[in-house]
């Protein structure tokens, strides 16, 4: 099993939800009303915790629905996610729309846990205090306009006023960190080539809008986390920022770690997500920035939609929805790549379970140790599989990892000691939970 960031001999003893021993495996048995014994080629690990996920419910439930998401999330090894605000309407900006959403979950019935972001929009500040109080994990922003209008941008004069009060409450802003001027004047997405798009999307966009983010974190002291990083670029600054005091955290998401521009084929809109998948050799420093500590966690940004709006027929990039559905493959397209970069099991264990857990603040998940929630993974490291979107969870099965041969097997989920699907709960944010 993975624990304490290694991999450990150990038994576990479970009871009422919870890991109430964690002890050597020569030791006296356990006291145990049912045991489970690994496989002789299974690792335990902990359940994943996946915060970045847009399940769209309410709303656009034809694009997904908390039902077939948690279906998909248990599937892979995730046994806690936080829903995005946005692309659900109406979006979580209030509290109303909080318990419109939580409403919407409860009935849908979930496979795992899931808790909620709120939304920082242009309008809402005094709504921040409310939806903090009510349980929201934190606040996502976006810096340019998100792809539907329900969910605005904020504008750089409202920035800062939300990040003072974000520091007050003692919140966490999430950011979608791209400037929009520097993708106005950039040639604009058309056509086919996948160059086109790419370029349409620049590196520079994320690296001056995280600028932007330390300048404001720094003078407000909030505490912030950019989203879906993809431009190794801006690893450096974030690097210095954390040198200087500033409270800064990223992530970045499988398909900027599995997938490199030169192989995304042309008319294939499948990959198009924003930001985009970059060049191989930026992707190599992606991977580096992980080792290094300079990126902190591994999320899905699960982010799908009717096939229709894909525009496969057409394949045009430039009017295709951006956004891909990998939420039951992350574990495996991550394991897949990283072992061939000498990475290890534990080192999965924290990008895709602790630090996310740590991050948002969402208690006694991400770790198999005494007192946290009973949420495993038992995974086959070795056994191999190749991808049969039919096979998938998703509602929709459109994904660009279709066919390809992964290393990596989920077995089993397990939450709080029951294999999933399991008696899920809605979370709330618990005061007093750190960032890690």
């Amino acid at each position: 099993m993975v624990a304490d960031d290694a991999i450990v001999a150990r038994q576990v003893g479970v009871a009422d939800g919870r890991i109430v021993a964690v002890e050597p495996l020569d030791g006296p048995p356990l006291d145990a009303a049912e045991t489970l014994t690994l496989a002789e080629d299974e690792v335990l690990l902990p359940g994943l915790v996946d915060a970045h996920v847009h399940v769209n419910e309410p709303g656009r439930t034809e694009w997904e629905g908390f039902a077939t998401a948690t279906r998909a999330a248990a599937a892979g090894g995730v046994t806690t996610l936080v829903d995005m605000p946005l692309n659900s309407i109406p979006p979580t900006v209030d509290v109303a729309a909080l318990d419109t959403k939580r409403k919407a979950a409860a009935d849908a019935g979930l496979a795992v846990d899931v808790g909620f972001w709120g939304g920082a929009v242009p309008g809402n500040l005094a709504e921040l205090r409310g939806l903090h109080e009510a349980g929201v994990f934190g606040f996502k922003c976006f810096l340019l306009p998100s792809g539907v209008d329900e969910f605005p941008p904020l504008p750089p004069d409202e920035l800062p006023a939300v990040m003072a009060e974000i520091a007050r409450l003692g919140s966490l802003l999430i950011v979608h960190a791209e400037d929009c001027t520097v993708i106005d004047n950039a040639p604009p997405a058309h056509g086919t080539r996948y160059a086109d798009f790419l370029a349409s999307r620049p590196r520079d966009a994320e690296n001056r809008a995280i600028a932007q983010v330390i300048d404001a974190a720094r003078t407000s002291g909030a505490r912030v986390h950019v989203l879906h990083l993809s431009s190794s670029d801006a690893l450096p600054a974030i690097r210095a920022a954390r040198r200087d005091g500033v409270s800064i955290t990223a992530e970045t998401c499988p398909h900027y770690l599995y997938f490199a521009a030169e192989d995304v084929p042309d008319g294939q809109t499948q990959y198009k997500c924003c930001p985009p998948i970059r060049e191989a050799a930026n992707r190599q420093r992606l991977w580096d920035g992980l080792r290094d500590g300079d990126i902190d966690a591994i999320v899905s940004d699960h982010s799908p939609c009717t096939p229709d709006l894909k525009h496969l027929d057409a394949g045009d990039f430039g009017t295709a929805w951006g956004g891909i559905a990998s939420l039951q493959l992350g574990l495996p397209a991550i394991w897949t790549q990283a072992r061939r970069r000498g990475h290890t099991l534990p080192d999965l264990a924290r990008w895709m379970a602790r630090r996310p857990a740590e991050i948002a603040g969402v208690p006694r998940k991400g770790a198999i140790k005494v007192g946290n929630d009973a949420d495993f993974c038992v995974f086959a490291p070795d056994q191999q599989f190749v991808v049969d979107p039919t096979a998938l969870h998703h509602r929709h099965p459109l994904t660009p990892y279709a066919n390809h041969r992964l290393t990596g097997t989920v077995r089993t989920t397990y939450l709080r000691g029951t294999p999933t699907p399991a008696p899920a709960r809605l979370l709330t944010r618990e005061s007093g939970i750190s960032s890690g």
